[in-house]
This record gives C-alpha cells, sequence and structure tokens, in this order.
C-alpha cells in the first residue's frame, strides 16, 4: 500500500500525485487523460486505459485425458477464445469431449473446427448477466428438482426420477457460469457497478452458488436412488417420515435462500432453529428402516441422509446472511 497526503489548492480543489512507476508504466504523461469512477463503497478507480478496446484472452490447450475439464477451468477463469491444438489430428474421442464440455458452458460455442484445431469462443456479454439473477435461476431448478425427487419417490415414478437426473445438468451449466461472471466481476471495477454488486460481496454469492449447486447434487442422488429401487414398495409410516424430512429441509433452504436475497438475519435463524427437529426425524427413519428388508432399507437410508445433508447445506446458506447496510 502507497499513502499519499491529498493536497489543496488556494482555490479549493484537491489533488493527489500519482505514483511514479505506476505513470512510467502505463505510459503517461503531462495532458494524458485518465477516467476515474467512484464505486459503490466510495472507492475512486483510475483507469489509464479506459479508451482501450481490451484484447480477447485465449487459452491454448491440448489433447489429454483431462481435455474437457481444462476446457471448463479456463472457461471458470474468464477466457475469451479456448483453442484445443494437437500436434498431428485431434481423435474423434477428444473431439466428442470438447463438444460435451462446450454444451456444458453458457455461451461457449465452436467457431471454428479442422482436423488438428478446434476454436471455441465465448460469445456472452457479462454486462448482461447480474449475478443475482443467475443465481435466483439456479436455486429455481434446484429447488423443483429436490420436490420432484422425493415425489418420485413416494409415488415409485421412474420417469420424473429420470427427468430429475436430467435437469441437474442444467444446474451445472449456471453455477459454471455465475463463477465465470463472478470472477470478472471481481477483475473489472466497472462491471461490478453496472451490475450492483460489490466485490467483496462475490464471495459469498460464489459460495452460496456451491452450495445450491450442492443441494441439486443430492436430489439428483435421490433420483438415481429411485431408479434404482424400480418401484419398490415403501412402508406407510417411512413414506410419511421421509415426507416430513423432506418438508423440513425443503422449507428451510427456501428461508436461507431468501435471507440471502433480503439480508434478513431473522429468516436465517428460522433455519438454524428446525436443527433439532430435523435430527429427530432423522433417527426415527433410522431406527424404523431395521424392520425392512435391508435392500430396500440401504436406499431408504441414503435418501434420508442425502436430504439430511440438505437441510445442512441450507444452514451454511443462511450461515452467509448479514444485515444489510443502511
Amino acid at each position: 500500500m502507497d499513502l499519499r497526503k491529498i493536497q489543496k489548492t488556494s482555490s479549493g480543489t484537491f489533488f493527489v500525485c500519482l505514483p511514479k512507476a505506476w505513470a512510467e508504466k502505463n505510459v503517461l504523461d503531462r495532458g494524458t487523460h485518465v477516467s476515474i469512477t467512484e464505486t459503490a463503497d466510495g472507492t475512486l478507480v483510475i483507469n489509464p486505459k479506459y479508451d482501450v478496446e481490451r484484447n480477447p484472452q485465449v487459452a491454448v490447450i491440448t489433447p489429454s485425458p483431462l481435455l474437457d475439464r481444462l476446457i471448463i477451468e479456463k472457461y471458470l477463469l474468464g477466457y475469451d477464445i479456448i483453442q484445443v491444438e494437437a500436434k498431428d489430428r485431434i481423435s474423434p474421442l477428444d473431439r466428442e469431449r470438447v463438444k460435451h464440455a462446450s454444451t456444458q458452458l453458457v455461451g461457449l460455442e465452436i467457431v471454428e473446427e479442422n482436423h488438428s484445431k478446434i476454436v471455441m469462443q465465448c460469445l456472452l456479454e457479462p454486462s448482461t448477466f447480474p449475478p443475482q439473477k443467475i443465481l435466483r435461476r439456479e436455486y429455481s431448478i434446484v429447488s423443483g428438482v429436490h420436490r420432484d425427487a422425493v415425489t418420485a419417490l413416494l409415488e415409485g415414478d421412474q420417469e420424473l426420477a429420470k427427468n430429475v437426473v436430467a435437469r441437474d445438468n442444467e444446474v451445472n451449466r449456471l453455477y459454471f457460469l455465475l463463477v465465470r461472471i463472478l470472477r470478472t466481476v471481481i477483475q473489472n471495477p466497472g462491471l461490478s457497478e453496472k451490475l450492483g454488486i460489490l466485490p467483496i460481496d462475490c464471495l459469498d454469492y460464489r459460495l452460496a452458488a456451491s452450495l445450491v449447486e450442492s443441494i441439486g447434487d443430492y436430489a439428483a442422488s435421490i433420483g438415481e436412488i429411485v431408479i434404482d429401487l424400480a418401484g419398490a414398495k415403501i412402508p406407510n409410516n417411512l413414506s410419511d417420515l421421509i415426507l416430513q424430512l423432506h418438508k423440513t429441509a425443503y422449507e428451510a433452504h427456501e428461508n436461507a435462500i431468501s435471507a440471502v436475497f433480503y439480508h434478513d438475519v431473522s429468516i436465517a435463524e428460522s433455519v438454524r432453529a428446525e436443527r433439532e427437529k430435523v435430527d429427530a426425524v432423522f433417527h426415527e427413519i433410522e431406527t424404523s428402516i431395521l424392520d425392512i428388508p435391508a435392500e430396500i432399507g440401504q436406499h431408504l437410508l441414503a435418501i434420508a441422509s442425502s436430504i439430511n445433508r440438505i437441510y445442512d447445506n441450507s444452514l451454511d446458506i443462511a450461515d452467509l446472511v448479514m444485515p444489510k447496510l443502511p
């Protein structure tokens, strides 16, 4: 940190000297124009290249067993263009990996392809994707997936269970998009101002989005177990207990995400107040499972454990809530 004193002219104008090394690094001289932007927290941002168009960031990767993971990594890091280049020819398997990875990432399109190179470009304009809206959309899908997963279990609906598993992919796409936007916001104060989100809030959004995505994963795992159960009959007492646990966990994450958006500490605390109830119902399910065949019991215990973890995630989301500053 470089601390400098504010000076004042006789006419009442305030000024501060810029660091010499910084000015020389950015080729500034007397008469050069810079832009000064005030952020929501009162910080002034001086940009010496405000009128210079940003060059696209390009990442070049080579085919490997981790190709799809590397593509996702470069996307999350904010690269505009991702090129996959091989010395000779890109194999059919690697081409499928590239195409599969691009379908998982919102806005990433293949714009060029030949025998040894595949070029993907992200066509998104970050300023049109407020993080709040992406998180709301992600949560909306996860909420429906959780509800439908338990409905599929209680009604023995195999098709609904398969649909639950498939919809988890859309949750992942939105999570990746949000991470990319948040990284971009942190590096671009002007974008932060335009989207109405402070860089310091980005961490909470990232954590909340991760926890919501995890709730979606637990709900999808319930869907997979329902498929494995293949319509097996569940005793009424266990159905009632699982439904009771589900309702408590569902209400918990509804309240938790609402508390995040409205900075409502009292709603967040209501989530924590359900801990004892969740533990009591889960223990009752564990006890009741001992009276049914083990092959069905282990599946139902896994489902109850997933719902229990959903509640835990809801609690973690609620813990992110801070009172809104005046």
